[in-house]
């Protein structure tokens, strides 16, 4: 406990932009330092945003990725506890794993690509180009996850079929919560825009083929980083 006090001490300054990912960072580096060790309790929500002089949303945030992540376990009534040193082998997607989708997304989002060059209509390739022109803009890390999951939900759209278009929005917050996850963890933020913009001239240039293959290439980087990411052992504890 004393360990916990002396570093809940430490204020912190933590800059308005991206300021979830920096809280994250801080908290997942006191973790593996061992400064935080295993079974104990985080502070509040109120205390962190205290410490780190923000808002309690964008504690909740930092945590919400933490325990993604398998470091931190919430339990109800009790409170959010320190359970391992490094991250969990599944991470979670809200409810799909990454393995889930990792395994699904190419099946689906690879074809639909495809289609939607061939298929888009002038408002459907507006209204992606607006949604990758608003993201190599946007510093809001939520939004910008929002953004992410609302273009592939686009192409599905474009892609003339329903079959997709329902399965792309049917994992839409999960897809949120592991583009979440990578940012924090990753930082693949302008990748993905490059990514995406690569996606997005295939389709405006009707090229079926590119725009394949540019989005298999997309989603093969967001598979490297979840790879990376859970790719170390994991030592866990039940609290």
């Amino acid at each position: 406990m004393r360990d916990m006090d002396s570093w809940l001490s430490e204020k912190k300054e933590i800059g308005r932009r991206n300021a979830a990912e920096a809280v994250f960072e801080d908290i997942r580096t006191a973790i593996v330092d061992h400064k935080l060790t295993l079974g104990t309790r985080l502070p509040s929500e109120v205390q962190l945003a205290e410490r780190y002089g923000i808002s309690r949303a964008i504690v909740r945030e930092a945590l919400r990725s933490l325990q993604t992540l398998g470091f931190t376990q919430t339990r109800t009534g009790r409170g959010t506890f320190i359970v391992s040193e490094s991250p969990a082998r599944q991470l979670g997607g809200g409810a799909y794993s990454a393995r889930d989708l990792m395994d699904a997304r190419p099946c689906i989002e690879i074809p639909a690509a495809g289609w939607a060059a061939l298929r888009r209509s002038n408002e459907q390739l507006a209204s992606l180009t607006s949604l990758c022109d608003r993201m190599d803009d946007e510093e809001d890390v939520q939004k910008w996850v929002r953004m992410d999951a609302e273009f592939h939900g686009e192409i599905a759209e474009a892609s003339g079929n329903a079959i997709f278009r329902k399965v792309v929005a049917g994992v839409r917050g999960a897809l949120s919560t592991q583009s979440e996850l990578v940012e924090h963890v990753r930082g693949r933020r302008k990748a993905s825009n490059a990514e995406h913009r690569r996606i997005l001239e295939a389709i405006a240039a009707s090229k079926d083929a590119d725009a394949r293959g540019a989005m298999a290439e997309h989603l093969l980087e967001v598979k490297r980083s979840i790879i990376g990411t859970a790719d170390e052992k994991r030592t866990p504890l039940k609290v």
